[in-house]
This record gives structure tokens, sequence and C-alpha cells, in this order.
């Protein structure tokens, strides 16, 4: 029997019994046969009430909001919005400062058992120790998203799903915030190709959800006599903020976080917000700034680290009165770096949601621990491309010298200080261990700030560990 599908003049075979849509709006839905096994499961999810709730309640609040309440509340907001922005600031801190801590521990014990065994021979043992610090960090981070799955992956989608008026179960959790900020830091530093600006963008956004509401649905201690933005509004709002923070944070970009909450992430917008989140971004990066120029260079204020991503200071040598850090006829080779790098990343995007939709199928329903191996595979796999990679691959070069090169980054700091020398002479280094065996932030000074040529394996490797 055929039913009906909005009209009796269109009937479709496919449709279900008593089904009332066109095969239209179940195409926009998602629901067609073909995307049903694409869409997330529907019911632990709600609708956030983004409307003002005119009742009696609420109308009894504006009847006794007086000019100097009205003052006070929008004050409280401001107040808010730059608390958020310093904690963003300091969770950014927090991450930055132990991911370089765990890489340096890592980084020494390594480092130093290579030297040792590169003339007894016993390279092996060196390589069981980078397993068991790359491994356990990766187990550790493989844990966290096992008590809060939704802490895996960056959680941008999450958060756009969020601000556009999807409520998702757990998204801005305190348990959630503790999981994905120690899970970044872990995978980090357990060597996985992965970066800690995207879960910024979710961490900020926690923060902005649940500072300003003094309390915790996860520690239920956690809960002050404060009544106001309690509305989902309100919250609304200061997600945005707080995603914009997460953005200057990582980036050090205070105008493109309010960017991407405006165009990327809310469709709810108003130009009074504009100016709260510039300043809640403005907040974060000041913060994350001021503290990471203190502790990283012991020069504090003078704000030289804006964001966590940092390619260092470019700029010609003193006394070169011939360089030219680029020219007209480079531009033309910029525009074709950018369209290989554009059609780079659909690929990239296509091969990802390929791989994204076998892993949903056939690992996510398997049991746990079998996650928790994967995600180990795939540490020890890159972890032994790398250390092959230093060894088979790696080329002993000469050391920049300050003379005819600038190699001085911001902060004083000599790019020749991360070099790694595994099995090359006292005036040369090993290329391919430099870029491994480092913090991502040291590897991508030595990449713009190393003087000599550049192979095409010391850029293709990354990939084929990836």
């Amino acid at each position: 029997k055929m039913a009906c599908c909005g009209s009796c003049l269109c009937c479709q075979c496919c449709c279900r019994e008593g089904e009332t849509r066109t095969p239209e709006e179940l195409t926009i839905l998602g629901e067609i046969q073909g995307d049903e096994d694409e869409i997330l499961p529907r019911k632990d999810y709600e609708s956030l009430d983004y409307d003002r709730c005119i009742n009696e309640p609420y109308v009894e609040i504006l009847e006794g909001m007086d000019n100097q309440k009205a003052k006070k509340y929008e004050a409280v907001r401001w107040i808010m919005m730059f608390a958020i922005g310093v904690t963003v600031g300091l969770v950014g801190l927090f991450v930055d400062f132990f991911v370089r801590l765990f890489s340096k521990i890592k980084f020494t014990v390594v480092g130093d058992s290579v030297e040792r065994c590169t003339d007894k021979g016993c390279l092996p043992l060196s390589l069981l120790e980078l397993l068991g610090f790359n491994m356990t960090f990766v187990f550790i981070a493989s844990v966290l998203v096992l008590i809060e799955p939704v802490a895996a992956g960056s959680g941008i989608p999450e958060i756009k799903s969020y601000l556009n008026g999807v409520k998702m179960p757990g998204i801005v959790r305190l348990r959630t915030f503790l999981c994905k900020a120690a899970g970044v830091l872990f995978s980090v530093a357990g060597g996985l190709f992965v970066g800690k600006e995207g879960p910024m963008i979710h961490s900020g956004a926690i923060v902005g959800a649940g500072l300003p509401q003094f309390q915790s649905i996860t520690f239920k201690k956690i809960k002050l006599d404060f009544p106001y933005f309690r509305s989902d509004r309100d919250k609304r709002d200061f997600v945005s903020a707080g995603a914009a923070a997460g953005v200057a944070a990582a980036f050090g970009a205070p105008i493109g976080g309010t960017l991407f909450s405006l165009e990327e992430g809310s469709s709810f917008w108003n130009q009074a917000l504009t100016w709260k989140v510039l300043f809640c971004s403005m907040s974060a990066t000041f913060t994350l700034n001021f503290f990471r120029s203190g502790i990283n260079f012991n020069k504090w204020g003078s704000f030289q680290l804006p964001g966590l991503l940092n390619f260092g200071e470019f700029k010609c040598s003193d006394g070169d009165k011939n360089c030219h850090l680029w020219t007209a006829v480079d531009l033309a080779f910029f525009v074709l770096m950018g369209v290989v790098g554009g059609l780079l990343g659909a690929l990239f995007n296509c091969l990802n949601k390929y791989l994204s939709k076998y892993r949903i199928k056939h690992i996510h329903p398997k049991a746990k621990f079998i996650r928790v191996l994967e995600s180990l595979l795939v540490s020890m796999v890159t972890t032994v491309v790398i250390f092959a990679a230093s060894i088979l691959l790696g080329e002993c070069r000469d050391f920049s010298s300050p003379a005819a090169h600038n190699t001085t980054l911001s902060g004083g700091e000599d790019i020749n200080s991360t070099i790694r020398q595994f099995f090359c002479t006292n005036e040369t280094y090993n290329d391919m261990a430099t870029l491994f065996f480092n913090p991502q932030e040291a590897a991508i000074h030595q990449l713009f700030h190393q003087e000599g040529e550049i192979h095409a394996h010391t850029h293709s490797e990354p990939l084929l560990a990836g």
C-alpha cells in the first residue's frame, strides 16, 4: 500500500506508512534511506529556548527593574565577560605549560638515551623509552574520553550546534571541560599529530557556559546564590564569548575570535554582544600573552607571545640593506600555494569523512578497550615512523650562523638552542630529529627560521607519520 507524501498527487513507493512529509522535507531532515546511518540519535537531543518567555514572573522582574538596577545588571554582565576571558587565557596557559613540561621531560630522557646508545648499539632501548612515554600519555587521554565521550575531537561542531539551538547532553559540563583540557594536554605531549588550538574553542565555550552560573551539575556542592543569567538566551551569549575567547587565545587574534562567533558560530547576534565578545577575546589574549611571555622568557610585560601558535618573528639581519622578506614576484607563488593548500584541504576532508564513517560503523560499536587499543596502535605506529625517520632519513646540516642569518626568535631565544645532533658531528645537526624530537612550536620555528635548504622528504615524512 502506498502512502501519500504531503499530497496525494505525488505518491512515492518509498514513503513510510502514514508519512505526511514530502521527499524534499525528508531530505533536509536527513531521514531518507541512505542517510539514516549517518544522522546522530536524536532521542537524547533537545531544543534550546532562545526566545524570551513573557510570563508573569518575567513581567514582575521588568517592572521592578529601575534604571539603577539595569545599569548594575549590565555592569555585572561586562564583569562576567572579563572573567571568562581571563579564565580562558589561564586555561590556555595551563595546557601550554604542561605540554612543554611533559615534552621536555620526554625528549630529554629519550635524547640522552639516543646519544648514549649511538656507540653502544642499544637504539631499540631508546625506541622503547619513547614508546613508553607516548603510549602512556595517549592511554591517559583515551581513558579520559571514555569517561566523557563528548570530550572527543575538537568540539567545534558541537559548539556550533549549541549556539544554533541544539541542546546536546553534557556538551558544556564541568566534567567535559576537565576531560577536554587534560585530554588534549596528554594527546599533544604523547606525540600525536594534533593541536591544542581547536579544543581551546570548546574549553572556552564551557567556561562561558559555567562561570556566570556559579554552580555545577557535576559537582553539586559548587553552588552560590547568584540567580542571574539562568536563561538559555543569556547562557548562549556567554558561550559565544567563551568560544571567541578560545579562538583569540589559540591564535592571538581577538578580532578573529569575534568574527568566528559572529560568522561561523551563532545565528543569534546583536550589536551590543559584538562589543562584549570582543572585550572578552581581548581579555583572553592579554592574559595568555602576559603570563606566557613572563614564564617562557622571564620578561614580564613584554607581550611577545600573543597566542598558543607562534611562528616567530620574521625580519632581516641587522645591516643587510638588500634584504627583502618578499617581493612582488612572490605573490604569484603565494596564490599558487593557497590554491594547492585549498585542494589538499578538500581532499583531506573527503578522506577524513570516509574514515570517520568507517570508524563509527566498525570501531565505535565495539568494546571500550578496543577503542583504547586503536588509539594505542596509532600512537605506536606514529612513534615508530618518526623514530625510524630520524635515524634513516635524517641528514646532517651545518648550524645557522648568526652573522649570516638572523637566528634570534622573539624573546631572545636562539634557533640553534632546539637542534638535535643525533648521529652528527659537533658542528652539524640532524634535520629530521630536530623536527620530530621537539615540541610542535619549536619544530615550526626550525622550518621557518633555520638556514639552509629544505628537501622534499622533510615535509613528506610528517604526512606519512600522520
